[in-house]
Order: structure tokens, then C-alpha cells, then sequence
């Protein structure tokens, strides 16, 4: 690969976001990393492909906390291709049995709070307010610019916000929509754990997160997790252009707003 090709920043593709899997694609000249295999190895394989890259090129994955939909195809892929592996101890400690035997030089410990740099890439990790052991999302930084992944939580705190201000590119959940959600099928246990503060952001939420959070260099904001029961990806798209307006936002112009999909890629762009 043309090391050429980052002089501007490091590329990123969100190979798919949703309730029924997550991964996403970073490189550097020196580092390729997968964040989450929430899909089958097979799946994630020909979504790598679709973005020109390889599954054997990848040496490092970073997981985000214990859900099937972040861990599906771990064990299989760590068996299969070797990375080295880094979650925080309860993460670790959580991971369900299905993932299989991960051989103990590959598993490594990223705590929450700490900042990890791997080759040319510094990392920073913070905690969410999500139903599971120890649930960590991350900042990546790259030459004076920052990709920001959140999903996978309830709320989104005034110290949140601050710490991942004026990023150039995130990751934002766009779960649901509070009147479908409401009047879908789903028990009313689990309507309420998705409503919790321990549950997910809905359109109007994670709209109002972000516009907290961007700045002059934010250039793209992707809307991430959206439920396939409970949401629309053109209701999730327009409720967040209509907020971020509101606030005074220069949707299609300083930046713009992008969809993700649990089974197609996004583009490989440049951060």
C-alpha cells in the first residue's frame, strides 16, 4: 500500500452498524484495526473485501463490551488470523463461552480511561452507560485528527460531551424512534431497558449529543446502531439534519450527515 495515501489524515469504514451486528475498519500506515466482530468471520471477510481490504492484513482488535453484536465473530477470527486482542478486565472476564479458547498472548488488558498508542495511532477509551459489564467506546487520533466511535448507551454526559469535542469524523447512535419504538412489538421489560439510561440513544437523543460535540473540524457525522424494529434510516437521517439545523448547524455545508447499514460498508474515507 501507497503510505502516500495518508499524508491527509487515516482512513475508516464502518463495515456495518446495527442492532443485528457492528464493525468498523481503521488504518494507519502502521496499524489496521477492527473494532468489534459483531458478524460471522465469513461476513466480515467479504465486507472487508467490498472496502478493497483483507482480514489477514488486520492485527489488532479492540472490543467494546460482552453484547453478541460486538462479539459474534471474535473467536473465531483470533483463532483464525492471530491479532492481538484488547478489551478492559470485566469486558474479558464477561465474554460469553461461545467465543471459544483465545490463546493468552493475544488477549490484552485497555482499561477504561487510559490511552493506548499502537505504532502511529493514539487511542483513548471512555466508559458508556450501557447494560453490560464494563462498556468502552474510543477516540482515534492520527496527525491532528479524531474519529470518535459512541454507541451503545443511554445518555451521553456534560463530561462526555467535552472530552470528545471538535472531532472531524464520528460515530453517533441513532437507535430508535421514540413513537415507534412505543407502539412496536417489543415487551414492555424491554422497551423500558431500551429507554433506560443503561439502554441505547434514540434519533432525538443522539441528535442532541452530537450537536453539543461538533465543531469547526467536524466534517462527518454517521449515524450508527439503528434498530431494525424500531427505527427508519431516512426518519433517523432527517430527525437529525432537523436538530442539528435547529441549533444552528450547517448540515450539507460545514459538514454532513451519512447513513450506516448492517450489511453494506460504508466508503473507505479519509479522516
Amino acid at each position: 500500500m501507497n503510505e502516500l495515501d495518508h499524508t491527509s489524515g487515516f482512513k475508516v469504514s464502518i463495515l456495518a452498524s446495527g442492532s443485528s451486528g457492528n464493525c468498523t475498519y481503521i488504518e494507519t500506515p502502521k496499524r489496521k484495526i477492527l473494532v468489534d466482530c459483531g458478524l460471522s468471520g465469513k461476513k466480515i471477510q467479504a465486507l472487508m473485501n467490498e472496502v478493497g481490504r483483507d482480514l489477514s492484513d488486520v492485527d489488532t482488535v479492540l472490543v467494546t463490551h460482552e453484547h453478541r453484536d460486538h462479539i459474534n465473530g471474535l473467536g473465531v477470527l483470533a483463532r483464525r488470523y492471530g491479532f492481538d486482542i484488547y478489551a478492559n478486565e470485566a469486558t474479558w472476564q464477561s465474554l460469553p463461552t461461545s467465543v471459544g479458547v483465545i490463546k493468552n498472548e493475544q488477549k490484552h488488558i485497555f482499561e477504561m480511561g487510559e490511552v493506548l498508542t499502537l505504532g502511529d495511532i493514539d487511542i483513548q477509551s471512555f466508559g458508556v452507560s450501557h447494560d453490560a459489564a464494563a462498556p468502552q467506546f474510543y477516540s482515534f487520533h492520527y496527525e491532528n485528527k479524531q474519529f470518535v466511535m459512541l454507541t451503545d448507551t443511554g445518555y451521553v454526559s456534560d463530561r462526555l460531551r467535552a472530552l470528545l469535542r471538535n472531532a472531524d469524523a464520528y460515530l453517533i447512535e441513532s437507535n430508535h424512534d421514540l413513537e415507534l419504538l412505543r407502539m412496536g412489538r417489543y415487551p414492555w421489560s424491554l422497551k423500558q431497558r431500551i429507554l433506560g439510561d443503561h439502554g441505547h440513544l434514540s434519533n432525538d437523543d443522539g441528535a442532541l449529543a452530537i450537536s453539543e460535540m461538533i465543531g469547526d473540524q467536524t466534517k462527518r457525522i454517521f449515524l450508527g446502531h439503528l434498530s431494525q424494529d424500531n427505527n427508519i434510516k431516512a426518519l433517523a437521517h432527517e430527525t437529525a439534519e432537523s436538530i442539528l439545523l435547529s441549533k444552528g448547524h450547517g448540515v450539507n455545508d460545514a459538514f454532513r450527515v451519512l447513513d450506516t447499514d448492517p450489511v453494506t460498508p460504508t466508503e473507505l474515507f479519509t479522516v
